[in-house]
């Protein structure tokens, strides 16, 4: 349930649309829903403007497919279902559970899309140094996407070639977030940072050889930026960067 859902649900109220009893049964398992080995917290989008996000890795194939059930079940509202960090098994369930469930394999995330209802105000950029980044850039733009907003992604364009980046210098100042992930040594969001206004979400990635220590090189590189429009998420992080980008997106 987001806010304009609840104003709705009260305004059918008032003007008679909806009885009192018929307001109780959709608002019944606000805040939360309790399955025992979960408890879904179907309030969350009216407390933060997006809903819960289930997290697959370390869940069974059959508590992920039971948490996205309670999630169907609230109907009125129909909101996005995010799964990050799934496998085939868990899509396989998923997929019983709801058919048009996609699964999104370099990322390992499944998207139930059941409203495409933009409510960013512009658009959040993703941009990836290289091509092994891509995994991580994906999951930060499904995340983006599934969250209502206008998304789009610029693909291998890190320092190594950096005319690569200068090529798309016009759709970099047009974005209104920019979420960059990078591995190795972590140098694109700086660059980036000092080409544009916007924020800058820097997303370090796991990916290089021995000395960046998967990922902990370009941590430190980013936090050691000295663009100052630039902010760092945790290694692999696409999703919490997403996250925040939708956040700065809705202001």
């Amino acid at each position: 349930m987001t806010e304009k859902h609840l104003r709705e649900l009260l305004e059918a109220v008032r003007l008679g649309k909806l009885s009192s009893q018929q307001a109780l049964q959709r608002l019944k398992h606000l805040p939360f829903e309790d399955l025992g080995f979960a408890k879904v917290d179907h309030h969350r989008a009216l407390r933060q403007g997006y809903g819960e996000v289930i997290f697959g890795k370390g869940k069974t194939p059959a508590q992920v497919a039971e948490i996205v059930r309670a999630m169907l079940r609230q109907k009125a509202w129909r909101q996005n279902i995010l799964v990050t960090r799934a496998d085939s098994k868990i899509f396989a369930a998923v997929k019983r559970v709801y058919r048009a469930a996609k699964f999104h394999a370099s990322s390992g995330v499944i998207t139930v899309e059941r409203s495409r209802e933009i409510t960013g105000k512009g658009t959040i950029l993703v941009v990836s140094a290289g091509t092994s980044d891509i995994p991580v850039a994906e999951e930060a733009l499904l995340t983006a996407q599934m969250m209502g907003n206008r998304a789009e992604h610029l693909y291998d364009v890190g320092v190594a070639g950096i005319h690569r980046l200068l090529e798309h210098r016009e759709k970099l100042t047009q974005a209104r977030v920019i979420v960059c992930v990078a591995g190795m040594e972590g140098a694109l969001p700086s660059v980036v940072g000092g080409l544009v206004a916007a924020p800058v979400i820097a997303v370090p990635t796991s990916i290089g050889y021995g000395a960046s220590f998967g990922g902990v090189a370009a941590l430190l590189g980013m936090l050691n930026s000295c663009a100052s429009n630039v902010t760092v998420v945790n290694i692999d992080n696409g999703f919490g960067a997403a996250c925040v980008a939708s956040c700065i997106n809705r202001l």
